[in-house]
């Protein structure tokens, strides 16, 4: 028989477990959870925790409670496709030419084997993926084929999983992208996809007597897909065609089943969802809940969805050890691309409170946007923080927060921003400055602390004689009504110098070299 463990033993093997245990629970405590959800369109004033008043958003706003509010984050670009470049490649997307707005039939913009967020915290153990709004890209040049394997991808450059809306939700295809192929393609019903000529019989949005759902606007009258007319062509795909009003139960519903499927943890998923961008088509049970229209109607089911990661995490016991990260990529706009019928209530509510400007534009509108933050336990509830800081940033940071070196060729442009993150105090602020775009490689603007240098358009083109620069201090003036450009003409000269450096020198981060694509 064999013996019975002695009494020694057993403490040397119970204290032995202990430490294992203790070593395992402080490595999984410093590798929490990541949810960065990146919304679409939402300005600086959409938000209850942010002044808004004629919508409710309390899902978001218990983010702001339960976390901390950043006041001067920014998505380093006021358009779409060049923030989402930036934020998952630390690397400014002005530095890439053909990182503008993106086409539905866009080749993969990122390069596989360049680093990304994704491809950083899968390397640190994470299970990674992307559940919503792509517009980077898909497959090979010249252009997608959406009946073949689309490859690259998200997979390609560092997701494990990906379910997509391949650019936006007005252009065309209007189809869902899962891994590498579409939702529920019929070969026999090919998809065509064309920006260019029209393609096919179908009536388009600009045929008179057409019966839509919403009206398109300019630019938004081609391919008429679930009764709203879109940028751009398509024929084929029927069974495969999204229904507008679903969209967001579907992305919340796949988001959610990631996150049960990657319990045991740690994962990675970046959730971009539709909402709030146009076509605004709020599902039936939101539609006059708000007093914005169906703007405002969407922005509260954007808060839905929030939500519902929120409860998921609750009822799954993982929301002490995740990190929950909300934000948008780019200020808000009241457009006129499609009529609703409620178009005379959107502008009730200003989208970026007073800030001047909106998407599209350098001015603080255009790109400083909501940023919560929540991590019981890690960050304190309640806090506000106003630490210039940019998307661009998340590569740097999550590498921090993982205990990675970032490779010199690695996030060019990112920072390490987690001391401001986790509200820890340090002798100098994390960034210092901040480059931000529009659509364009040029013009670009400076963040320098609480100073604001504007490039005027067409000055890399050779503008006409008079001023070529715009500067505001933002921390007097918010709204950016006095141009003190010619009062200031030492700052301008020094700012401006600084902004030709790190245009010129490829990268911004200490210790970093240009990154490439």
């Amino acid at each position: 028989m064999p013996k019975e463990p002695n009494l020694k033993t057993l403490k040397l093997v119970t204290a032995i477990c202990s430490l294992l245990w203790f070593v395992q629970t402080a490595f999984a405590a410093d590798r929490p959870n990541i949810i960065y959800i990146l919304a679409d369109d939402v300005g600086y004033g959409d938000l209850g925790c942010y002044g808004a008043n004629s919508v409710k958003t309390p899902n978001l706003d218990r983010l702001a409670k339960e976390g901390t509010r950043f006041t001067d984050a920014h998505a380093t670009a006021s358009v779409c496709t060049p923030t989402r470049y930036a934020f998952l490649t630390g690397r400014y997307a002005w530095r890439q030419p053909g990182t503008g707005i993106a086409p539905g039939d866009q080749p993969l913009l990122i390069k596989p084997g360049t680093a990304t967020v994704a491809s950083v915290l899968k390397s640190a153990g994470y299970r990674t993926g992307v559940v919503g709004k792509w517009h980077l890209g898909l497959g090979e040049p010249p252009k997608t084929d959406f009946n073949k394997e689309l490859k690259p991808g998200p997979l390609e450059i560092g997701f494990d999983y990906a379910f997509l809306i391949p650019a936006t939700g007005d252009r065309v295809p209007c189809v869902f992208v899962e891994n590498h192929g579409v939702v529920g393609y019929d070969p026999a019903d090919p998809i065509q996809v064309s920006f260019g000529k029209k393609i096919g019989d179908a009536p388009t949005g600009a045929d008179p007597g057409v019966k839509l759902k919403i009206q398109g606007g300019p630019g938004h009258k081609d391919s008429i897909i679930n009764g709203i007319s879109r940028i751009g062509f398509m024929t084929g795909g029927k069974a495969a065609h999204w229904v507008d009003e679903n969209i967001a139960d579907t992305l919340a519903a796949k988001a959610v089943k990631f996150i049960e499927a990657s319990k045991g943890g740690p994962f990675f998923l970046y959730l971009t969802p539709h909402d709030i961008h146009e076509p605004m088509v709020p599902h039936p049970r939101f539609r006059g809940t708000s007093e914005c229209g169906w703007r405002g109607d969407v922005i509260h089911e954007l808060d839905w969805t929030v939500g519902e990661i929120l409860a998921s995490l609750d009822r799954l016991n993982l929301a002490a050890n995740t990190l929950v990260i909300f934000t948008s990529d780019n200020g808000g706009a009241i457009k006129n691309t499609y009529d609703d019928g409620t178009n005379d209530l959107h502008g009730r509510q200003p989208p970026n409170g007073k800030l001047r400007g909106s998407k599209g534009t350098l001015y603080e509108g255009g790109h400083r946007v909501p940023f919560l933050a929540r991590w019981p336990g890690r960050i304190a509830p309640g806090g506000v923080s106003g630490q210039l800081m940019g998307h661009v940033d998340a590569m740097a940071t999550f590498a921090a927060l993982t205990g990675q070196q970032l490779p010199a060729d690695a996030g060019p442009d990112s920072f390490n921003v987690l001391p401001a993150l986790l509200g820890e105090k340090t002798a100098q602020p994390p960034r210092d400055h901040l480059v931000l775009q529009n659509n364009n490689q040029a013009p670009l603007a400076l963040r320098e602390g609480n100073w604001s240098l504007i490039e005027k358009p067409g000055r890399r083109q050779g503008a006409a004689a008079g001023p070529t620069y715009e500067l505001y201090n933002v921390a007097d003036d918010l709204v950016q009504a006095n141009d003190l450009a010619a009062k200031e003409p030492q700052r301008v000269k020094d700012m401006s110098a600084r902004l030709e450096r790190i245009r010129q020198q490829g990268h911004s981060r200490p210790g970093a070299t240009a990154g490439a694509n």
